[in-house]
């Protein structure tokens, strides 16, 4: 098992999730996050003062599946995420060692 973290402009998110879901994935937590990385962040003035805004929103999904279905979704979340300006974000694919669902004490892939 795999997980996918996606760090993506949040005005995407839908079009993300849509596009998830028309691959079969239908199960994914959603943050909002801020930070930043070769953008920068940007300066703005507020009431006549010039301030920096180093910390941009963004929103993280996290995903966790099957080993075989990493490579499907990371293609969907580029797809519908990129803009192809800077700040699109970016995907970590991770190791997950177990998964244990709660309510049935189901393990490993079945209870994700």
């Amino acid at each position: 098992m795999k997980k996918i973290e996606a760090i993506i402009k949040p005005f995407k998110v839908e079009e993300v999730k849509e596009a998830l879901n028309e691959i079969g994935i239908e199960g994914m937590t959603v943050t909002e996050v801020k930070g930043f990385g070769r953008q920068k962040g940007h300066t703005e003035i507020y009431r006549g003062s010039e301030y920096t805004v180093d910390f941009l929103p963004k929103i993280k999904i996290e995903i966790v599946l099957a080993d075989e279905a990493v490579d499907g979704a990371i293609a969907a979340i580029i797809r519908s995420a990129k803009t192809g300006k800077i700040g699109d974000g970016k995907v970590f694919v991770l190791p997950i060692e177990n998964a244990i669902r709660i309510r049935t004490e189901e393990v490993g892939e079945k209870a994700v």
